[in-house]
């Protein structure tokens, strides 16, 4: 291009002071209130390599984006690529106006680089066009009803960006320098103003992740009641809640969603956004009211679908636990089942409210050994494998496949709730109770490892009692019984479908070991939604104890989908999934498949004593 005059490099230097000034006018704004929210208890950037890797893995090279829609994903990644490339491309243009440019088409490094950035821009220009189709005529319902006409001017703005430069290359005039440059003038100041504001913010959310799935923050002081009010609201969650693209990926795979429930997680995160705009994070306006439902927040399964779906970081559970706790630590959660929840979990020490005395029975019954100390395990039996009568049966059946390992292992005489249901609805002083008794229990009994059949047991003891004290190792079921998978019989039995509990899975990571131990009684397969994206069996959350829920029962649609399968066995890992799915398999099937425990798939192989 010809240099540019001194009244064109004037004109040049007005708009992109004006530019430069929307952008901030609108992205200082944003920048201000989420400094001005409060610090997050136990932030660390600890590991930091961990952090560096995510930012590596998720934001360059965009793998959870492609993982998870790989077609779109694609796009996705090209658009960001393409942006990533263009930056010096941009800065060079911008040093053209004023007379200064630092890369020319006449040197070697320029034509290589020029001719790299022209790849990107025809894979961004198809990119985008196909993104605009999806969005505009193809419409996926989690998108939502309305069109996001913001969302169309962007991508008209990229799609100019790419022409304009590929024009360049057959005509270098001032009329294409001029059509590309009122194009990234234009686009600059639009980015903070719409749901693009995720092309700044989603690198640093994804780095300053609260550095585990689901990583429930402590609450601290005596006037912390989680998140009530603005003034609760922390410097994560507003970053976060900025960040959202709207997406819906979150939407997509929430079960209460797709049972016809109020709760959508994209919601809430685009809720708490926009309190911010109209309260800021220095309100004592309540959070649940005019821009969140309360009954959405209980609405949650904690699954963990949407955080897990997120492509830019967000973190949902923190949030809707955090918006529990607000609701049930002040007094504004008025629920009979959670009232009778929380009294059963104080008064008798476990989730469904029986004597402890029907445990001890259910102990001598079964002649299970006591732990003494010296056995190398102690087998945790939880509410469910203590008082519930399926429950039950898995536990004695999971103690015969220890015995035939030749394992050592000990019962508890007291052994409580781990807070579970409490925990995830929001009632800390109840989890809290309940996670230092068992402790000091364990410590006394000198336990040093733990099993137990229950995800949720699991997932509570390791991660969440750490805020009150250092529990010993503990390990799910089937990872116990995987380590040892040669040593369980070889049967060629009838077909099982395995069902992903999500605190097993999406929580723990586990997917391969308890389909290794099926594999030894039959042959497995999968249902479609399985593995990272099973669709949860409803029990979650506490919601197990909350009464009827509305809509579709989340448990009708995960069975139906195992009873399609056709296959002659549900394998299940966890014993809420298994009482859930007990009425519902019944209810959408007159043949149901039979529904079993992996320990009791396993147990039945051994030899009759």
């Amino acid at each position: 291009m010809p240099a540019p005059s001194h009244v064109e490099t004037a004109i040049f230097l007005v708009l992109l002071a004006a530019s430069a000034y929307g952008f901030w006018w609108r992205f200082g704004k944003v920048v201000r209130k989420i400094r001005a929210a409060k610090p997050d208890p136990g932030f660390s950037l600890q590991p930091i390599g961990k952090r560096i890797w995510d930012f590596f893995s998720e934001v360059m090279l965009q793998s959870k984006v492609i993982a998870q829609r790989p077609l779109p994903g694609i796009a996705h990644a090209f658009v960001f690529w393409g942006f990533c490339v263009f930056a010096l491309v941009t800065l060079n243009h911008f040093a053209t106006g004023v007379g200064f440019p630092f890369i020319s088409r006449d040197g070697w490094f320029g034509r290589v680089y020029f001719d790299w950035a022209a790849v990107f821009a025809v894979c961004v220009a198809v990119s985008i066009a196909g993104l605009f189709i999806r969005r505009f005529l193809v419409r996926p319902k989690w998108l939502g009803g309305n069109v996001s006409w913001e969302s169309g001017v962007i991508a008209f703005l990229i799609f100019n960006l790419m022409i304009t430069y590929l024009a360049a290359f057959w005509w270098d005039s001032k009329p294409v320098w001029w059509a590309h440059t009122l194009t990234l003038l234009i686009f600059m100041p639009l980015i903070p103003h719409t749901k693009h504001l995720h092309l700044v913010l989603s690198p640093a959310t994804v780095f300053l992740s609260r550095g585990g799935f689901s990583n429930i923050p402590p609450l601290v002081g005596d006037e912390d009641f989680g998140l009530d009010t603005g003034k609760d609201l922390t410097q994560i969650v507003a970053l976060q809640a900025y960040s959202c693209v709207e997406c819906g990926r979150c939407t997509e795979h929430c079960p209460a969603y797709n049972t016809g429930k109020i709760l959508n997680p994209k919601e809430i995160a685009l809720g708490v956004r926009s309190y911010l705009n109209e309260f800021g994070p220095a309100s004592e306006e309540p959070l649940l009211g005019k821009y969140i439902s309360q009954e959405a927040a209980f609405q949650c399964t904690t699954c963990g679908a949407c955080e897990f779906q997120c492509p830019v970081g967000i973190e949902h559970l923190p949030i809707i636990i955090g918006l529990r706790r607000g609701a049930v630590n002040t007094g504004k959660w008025e629920d009979d089942y959670g009232t009778k929840l929380f009294l059963n979990l104080e008064r008798s020490g476990n989730a469904l409210g029986f004597s402890s005395t029907e445990r001890q029975k259910f102990i001598d019954k079964q002649q299970f050994p006591i732990f003494d100390g010296t056995q190398e395990y102690c087998l945790w039996l939880g509410c469910m494998g203590g008082y519930d009568p399926k429950g039950r049966e898995i536990m004695v059946d999971f103690g015969r496949v220890m015995a035939h390992l030749g394992t050592t292992y000990g019962v508890l005489r007291k052994e409580k709730c781990t807070g579970d249901p409490a925990r995830r609805l929001g009632n800390d002083l109840v989890f809290q109770q309940l996670a230092e008794q068992n402790l000091e229990t364990l410590a006394q009994s000198k336990v040093k490892k733990i099993v137990s059949i229950c995800p949720h047991c699991v997932r509570t003891i390791s991660t969440d009692w750490k805020e009150y004290g250092e529990a010993p190792p503990i390990e799910h079921h089937s990872e116990f019984m995987a380590r040892f998978k040669d040593k369980l019989p070889q049967t060629s039995g009838p077909k099982i479908v395995y069902h992903d509990p999500c605190y097993l899975g999406r929580y723990r990571g586990v997917y391969d070991e308890p389909r290794q131990v099926l594999a030894r009684s039959g042959q497995v397969i999968d249902p479609p939604r399985s593995r990272d994206r099973s669709f949860c069996c409803g029990a979650g959350g506490g919601l197990a104890f909350l009464g009827e829920e509305k809509g579709d029962r989340v448990s009708h649609n995960r069975a139906k989908e195992l009873v399609a399968t056709g296959a002659e066995v549900v394998g299940a890992a966890c014993p809420f999934c298994n009482t859930m799915f007990r009425d519902a398999l019944s209810a959408v099937s007159a043949a149901p498949p039979k529904l079993l425990d992996i320990a009791q798939i396993a147990a039945a192989s051994l030899p009759k004593e």
